[in-house]
């Protein structure tokens, strides 16, 4: 089973978020998508190019809950094809796991922490 197939997004804290996001789009041309909810980052995947795929990248405020309980500025998300196969194995491997789940039309989400304390969020795409 393949475990981590790509990065699937890149969270980090800011004190500023709107000044943040204008920052990164006046001097890299990071632009927000219409809702504000971050950027999208399209590419292609190699071993099928008619099958696309994004990596998000935002901003959230300091004081957001989402990365809890980790302390960490910062929270990666992966992409993976097996959440379920995947979280089976980390189990019986000790990591440790946050029971909530949440799914959606545009994929099926799980966190877990690793030995530092930090969250990372496990993504797995819907079966297109």
């Amino acid at each position: 089973m393949k475990r981590v197939t790509g990065i699937g997004g890149i969270f980090f804290k800011s004190e500023a978020p709107e000044e943040l996001y204008d920052w990164y789009e006046k001097h890299l041309g990071i632009r927000r998508t219409p809702d504000g909810s971050g950027a999208v980052f399209e590419w292609r995947e190699v071993e099928d190019s008619e099958k696309k795929g994004m990596t998000v990248w935002s901003v959230f405020p300091r004081d957001t809950k989402y990365f809890d309980p980790s302390r960490s500025s910062f929270m990666i998300n992966y992409r993976v094809d097996d959440l379920d196969g995947l979280l089976e194995a980390l189990k019986k491997e000790g990591v440790e796991i946050d029971p909530h789940r949440e799914d959606y039309d545009y994929g099926r989400f799980a966190w877990i922490m690793d030995p530092e304390g930090n969250r990372i969020e496990l993504w797995e795409p819907p079966k297109k």
